[in-house]
């Protein structure tokens, strides 16, 4: 892999929507990465957000709910479906609910969905950091094994 790759796939992989799910397999399939160099550069561009996120939004979280709309009704939507769909069970579970969240290779879940969780939890970063690295680590090896049970299958 080129520099310029490894950028674009650390870059891809911090981005809010693609996350690990449009990074790993851009490395794999467009850049020709081998599995693990594609899971590296991934998951270290996964771990940007999950490493900075949490304290910006600590510091200035506060700051996002007084922003004009849309961009706060967005969040305020965000903030609700997150409490209501499991807003007890993440409370009783605390950051355990922040892995299975950055786990799950599905829209609107990732790293940075499990920051606004644990933001509007109220975990500290401190507390919220190591859940969240977890749950990015599972979403690696997740995506990882798909795609290349999907690389494999188009082999055959």
């Amino acid at each position: 892999m080129s520099i310029t790759d490894i950028l674009i796939t650390m870059g891809t992989a911090a981005a809010p929507v693609g996350e690990l799910r449009a990074a790993i397999p851009l490395a794999m399939v467009e850049f020709g990465a081998h599995w693990y160099e594609a899971f590296l550069w991934g998951t270290l561009g996964n771990f940007i957000p999950a490493l900075v996120l949490p304290f910006v939004l600590y510091r200035l979280g506060h700051l996002l709910l007084k922003s004009p709309q849309p961009f706060r009704g967005v969040i305020l939507w965000r903030i609700g479906r997150l409490k209501k769909g499991g807003g007890a069970w993440a409370h009783k579970h605390g950051g355990w609910t922040l892995i299975l969240l950055g786990a799950a290779p599905l829209p609107f879940a990732g790293i940075w969905t499990s920051c606004l969780a644990a933001w509007a939890m109220d975990l500290h970063p401190k507390r919220s950091i190591p859940y969240l690295l977890l749950g990015s680590l599972s979403e690696a090896i997740i995506v990882l094994v798909l795609v290349q049970l999907g690389v494999s299958l188009l082999k055959i």
